[in-house]
């Protein structure tokens, strides 16, 4: 499908599939949002792979490096036919070049994809970006400038054999329709598990953690509420999943700690945690232990002093054997 633009050459919406797809657009434009309409697998990123070779995604002394790489694998796909989207500025004719020799070679069909944000947002949005990624703004406005100048020459001079500008591309229903399929698939609505109750815990924690989750179903070490882990080798965090945090009936996770009072002391302490990044920060003095309280409970530590008159060794005991479960 073809319009025309003005006294422009003929604007193209084609995509064909499979196909070579390079991304043409100056940093901040917004390349990386319209990639991410493809599946992750068909994106080969020059950021991935600076990221890859040096650990650092801005390093711009790695991509050499990270070009040869990304060449690699654009030609181990393009190999099996598949469809390829070059998530980087391309700005640069002989960079352009490189891939559609490429693309000739394996007899594939190559797609220009201008991304023709305006320069003063491109520029904008390198604020928002760590030190390390931001580029410069005069390195912006050039490859703003390149990508302007490149449009009429990509089909006829360079070979494009389509030219697609991104201001006329409608690819959200693809993007939600996968996003859908994904969370189907989450909640067993594809005919599968699903991810069952560890819903929860990747709300909480994120998806990284879900490998290393087990429930311990049976266990008595919260008082009848759920009880799960996350386990690495020798390391282990202990949860109990609350069904009515606050009395408002909200699902929350509280996190096994020390006691925040008695260093002896082997008695559940639970912390309320609501993220990734609270694990790290645990314990806090919001630390409740089950026998002695939190470290501003006085009475409980007068207990303690006089003699263990609720017989708090006992329930010690039984809580130790409940946490070496």
């Amino acid at each position: 499908m073809k319009r025309t633009l003005g006294l422009m050459q003929p604007l193209d919406t084609t995509i064909p599939d499979p196909a070579l797809i390079v991304l043409i657009g100056a940093a901040g434009s917004g390349k990386s949002t319209w990639a991410s309409t493809w599946p992750a697998t068909q994106v080969l990123e020059l950021d991935a792979f600076r990221a890859m070779v040096s650990d650092c995604a801005g390093d711009q002394s790695a991509t050499p490096a990270a070009a040869a790489l990304l060449h690699t694998a654009l030609e181990a796909r393009l190999a099996r036919k598949l469809t390829t989207v070059i998530d980087a500025t391309n700005t640069e004719a002989h960079v352009r070049a490189g891939l559609l020799d490429v693309a000739r070679s394996y007899g594939m069909p190559a797609v220009a994809l201008l991304v023709s944000t305006p320069a003063d947002v491109c520029v904008a949005r390198q604020a928002d970006r760590s030190p390390a990624r931001a580029v410069p703004e005069d390195a912006v406005r050039r490859q703003h400038a390149e990508t302007i100048a490149a449009f009429p020459h990509l089909r006829d001079d360079e070979g494009f054999a389509h030219v697609v500008l991104a201001d006329h591309m409608h690819r959200l229903e693809l993007l939600l329709r996968r996003a859908g399929d994904t969370r189907r698939a989450d909640l067993g609505w594809d005919g599968g598990d699903g991810l069952g109750s560890l819903l929860t815990v990747r709300r909480f924690f994120g998806s990284e953690v879900l490998p290393l989750w087990r429930w311990r179903d049976g266990s008595q070490l919260a008082c009848g509420d759920r009880v799960g882990e996350i386990r690495l080798g020798p390391d282990r965090l202990v949860f109990a999943l609350r069904t009515n945090v606050d009395g408002a009936g909200d699902l929350g996770f509280d996190l096994l700690v020390a006691c925040p009072v008695d260093d002896d002391c082997d008695a559940p302490a639970w912390e309320p945690v609501y993220s990734v990044n609270d694990l790290l920060d645990a314990p806090t003095s919001e630390t409740v232990c089950t026998v002695h309280g939190g470290p501003d409970d006085v009475d409980q530590e007068a207990d303690d002093r006089d003699g263990d008159p609720e017989g708090r060794a006992d329930l010690e005991e039984q809580f130790a054997a409940a946490v070496r479960e």
